[in-house]
């Protein structure tokens, strides 16, 4: 019947004015007398704001690159996205589990081993023990990981450290997956496993959103780009028309 929305019309993910502020040279972002204090407060002097005033939506199945220099907001974005951080004015709803891959050691406890991080992120992820235990070999075989697995994991390389993250990552049942920039690091043949990996998600259906500098990458996964300049949306649309613009903003 006409007029009705389906499920699949919906949007899975669903921002309004959103808007972050951080204080420069502060290891933190808000202190806990921030947190009791009035949001809609002024900025103070030494704050500013990495994002303000974004409002865009995503259906299920889309691929979103989100474009702009650094110190731009994206990561800031995307963190949002996965409930790691939380916005300052605005909000951002996710109906859908996340499968993040924001930072390198995101999620991973140095001290462990290989195995028992999988194993530990896997569960917190909402797998089962038997999921975990029929996923396990496909995860360490993906990360050519086999010689490591007992190893702590801050003793692993960088590239090995992203190879495991994105290995457990990519098994993970969530429907949006979220990469920030961690397919940079890594040798040539691995990456090209991982693009194969994702273009493998995206024809299930997985709803992506991409951090990348790469614009070759950008135009190989995302049909839709989130122009960030200056902490605002400067631009939502096809992702050609976004790279041209911020091409133009900014010559090389």
């Amino acid at each position: 019947m006409t007029g009705q929305t389906t499920a699949h019309d919906e949007a899975i993910i669903s921002a309004r004015d959103l808007g972050v502020r951080f204080r420069r040279n502060r290891g933190s972002r808000r202190s806990f007398k921030d947190l009791l204090s009035s949001r809609a407060r002024r900025s103070r002097p030494g704050e500013f704001w990495a994002l303000r005033g974004v409002s865009f939506e995503v259906r299920a199945g889309e691929a979103i690159g989100v474009v702009g220099r650094n110190g731009q907001g994206k990561s800031t974005l995307l963190k949002l996205v996965a409930g790691v951080l939380f916005p300052d004015e605005g909000r951002v709803r996710v109906r859908a589990g996340v499968a993040p891959l924001i930072e390198i050691t995101g999620g991973f406890v140095g001290d462990l081993t290989v195995r028992d991080n999988v194993q530990l992120a896997a569960g917190l992820h909402g797998l089962s023990r038997r999921q975990i235990a029929d996923r396990f070999d496909e995860i360490i075989a993906f990360a050519e990981a086999e010689e490591v697995v007992d190893t702590p994991f801050k003793h692993l390389s960088s590239g090995m450290k992203v190879r495991v993250a994105f290995s457990l990552i990519s098994q993970l049942d969530e429907p949006v997956l979220l990469v920030d920039e961690v397919l940079a690091v890594g040798d040539r043949a691995f990456r090209a496993k991982c693009y194969r990996r994702i273009e493998q998600l995206l024809a299930e259906g997985k709803t992506l959103f991409l951090v990348s500098h790469s614009e070759r990458d950008l135009r190989r996964f995302c049909s839709r780009g989130l122009y960030l300049d200056g902490g605002r949306l400067a631009l939502d649309g096809p992702i050609d028309e976004v790279l041209e613009r911020y091409n133009r903003d900014h010559p090389a």
